[in-house]
């Protein structure tokens, strides 16, 4: 009985470490066809309405409610990467820390209106309406504007990396580094109580949460969407 409990204990306790192990690897959160990892905000299931497969990228759709699509799990540390397109005009954006408790919203109920949380800024910066480099693409959205971008013509894959490591955060296109910036550090506060969050009190408010893809009305395609925890 004795020798039976401790190769139990064994077995369990190697599983445990096996899945810390595990969980700090990369896992695919879409491989071009399964949308199990994902779903709508505030949503049980995908909105497949708003976004449809294609081509093994997921593409916003256009003339259709605005839908932004989330991790069904949360993050705090983690590295993610993808690759994106936007048509003419188009815009999108990755947000990170998400909580589904936001004090905005717009009309249709199913997606935040995008104040409560930092966004990874994707964009046609050529045909856009909006020219601010702090809200191009690559940008830390009205915050900090990317150096050292080189994007793609529009209708191309970028590729894109999300680095969140314990309060540093790492903004990445096509191999560069274009944002870098301390969480909770006098410099980004100081950013942040000058820009359009200023009178938002809950503005990056969460330390843990989803990871959102935001539709904005423009066709965007995202592919290989791939998340590591730290």
């Amino acid at each position: 009985m004795k020798k039976l409990l401790f190769v139990f204990t064994a077995v369990f306790c190697l599983s445990k470490i096996t899945y810390a192990q595990d969980d700090h690897k990369w896992h695919s959160l879409f491989d071009g066809k399964s949308v199990d990892k994902l779903r709508g905000y505030k949503m049980d299931v995908f909105p497949f309405d708003a976004w449809k497969v294609e081509d093994g990228a997921l593409v916003a759709q256009t003339g259709v409610p605005n839908v932004d699509f989330l991790t069904k799990e949360t993050y705090t540390n983690f590295d993610l990467t993808l690759e994106w397109a936007v048509s003419k005009a188009g815009n999108s954006g990755i947000f990170y820390n998400v909580q589904e408790n936001s004090s905005h919203e717009s009309g249709n109920g199913n997606s935040p209106n995008w104040l409560d949380n930092f966004e990874f800024q994707i964009l046609d910066d050529i045909d856009f309406n909006d020219h601010e480099p702090r809200r191009s693409a690559g940008s830390l959205y009205d915050l900090i504007a990317p150096v050292n971008k080189h994007l793609k013509p529009v209708g191309e894959f970028n590729t894109c990396r999300l680095l969140v490591d314990h309060g540093h955060v790492e903004q990445w296109i096509n191999g560069e580094k274009v944002v870098e910036y301390e969480l909770g550090s006098a410099s980004l506060n100081d950013l942040i109580a000058h820009s359009k969050y200023k009178t938002n009190p809950n503005f990056a408010k969460s330390t843990t949460g989803h990871i959102m893809f935001q539709h904005h009305g423009q066709k965007v395609w995202i592919k290989n969407i791939k998340v590591k925890r730290l």
